[in-house]
């Protein structure tokens, strides 16, 4: 049995750590907000009282938090000041490409090994253990590092060394949040030519048009029984989260230097359906942005 410590039980954390429970290891949780914990707990993990407490004598720390500043801060503040030499830190977060490396290089300097890990797949993805997880660490640290998120994922690639899970991250959303709003638009222009929305789904998805955001993830409700569109937009990936990632890939290609027009262009969408109301929708309602749906159009003038 491996003992893990897993800090950050929101949304996606909880689900994560539950199937860690679920696989067998001894998991001792910890969030700041105490209603957090009671999906993991009620799953088999144990609550710890602090991080610092969380970490005390695990084998390995998993982290899942909002942004690279929490990230930055709870590394050099209660895990690694606590935690037991050698352990493995995984951080599942997605966040900036700098603060990944900057995390890396403090805690390797102090004797454990570290993983930059962010994931794809949403909340449902985390429920049932079929994350992604895009991987930067060192060449020799990875089947440890796969064997540990094992019960999470359906998929472990390494992307390369510390800081690339997070590159591959951002890169990824932006094509999926680009491809989402081309898809939203190409629904609302079918539709304002008469043209049946699951008809226009079938040919779609049979064409040159098929992508992920068309067949796996359809914005128009009835097709993909699966998707958030069939639930009122409720769960799945959040607009406000895709609009951090969008805003975390501007930010890194602006000091690259690498021109990406399309993804600045899919950020300021998302952020003016974010102003209109729909941040806490899934992503793929900014298709009711498109076809001038109230409430969020009604906002809008």
């Amino acid at each position: 049995m491996t003992r893990i410590a897993f800090i950050g039980l929101g949304n996606m954390g909880g689900g994560m750590a539950a199937n860690q429970a679920r696989a067998g290891h001894d998991v001792v949780a910890f969030d700041l907000s105490a209603a957090a914990l009671e999906k993991p707990v009620s799953a088999g993990c144990r609550a710890a009282g602090s991080a610092a407490a969380a970490v005390r004598d695990a084998d390995a720390v998993i982290t899942m938090l909002p942004a690279g500043q929490h990230v930055r801060g709870v590394y050099s503040g209660e895990i690694a000041p606590h935690a037991k030499a050698g352990a493995l830190f995984i951080d599942c977060s997605t966040i900036d490409v700098e603060s990944a490396r900057a995390v890396a290089a403090d805690v390797t300097r102090a004797g454990f090994r570290f993983a930059d890990a962010p994931v794809s797949g949403g909340q449902a993805g985390a429920e049932a253990g079929t994350l992604a997880f895009m991987v930067g660490c060192a060449d020799a640290d990875f089947a440890a590092v796969e064997a540990l998120i094992g019960p999470m994922a359906r998929t472990v690639i390494r992307a390369g060394d510390h800081g690339a899970g997070q590159a591959a991250k951002i890169c990824n959303n932006m094509v999926l949040g680009a491809s989402m709003i081309a898809v939203c638009e190409a629904f609302a222009l079918a539709e304002k030519l008469g043209l049946d929305p699951e008809r226009f789904f079938e040919i779609a998805s049979k064409s040159s048009g098929q992508c992920w955001s068309l067949t796996s993830y359809c914005p128009w409700p009835g097709p993909v029984p699966a998707a958030p569109s069939n639930r009122n937009y409720e769960g799945g990936f959040a607009t406000a989260m895709m609009l951090k990632d969008l805003k975390l890939a501007q930010e890194a290609a602006a000091k690259a230097g690498a021109a990406t027009p399309l993804g600045a262009q899919a950020e300021g969408l998302y952020a003016l359906f974010d102003r209109l109301g729909g941040g806490g929708k899934d992503f793929s309602a900014i298709l009711e942005l498109f076809r001038g749906n109230a409430p969020m159009a009604a906002k809008a003038t």
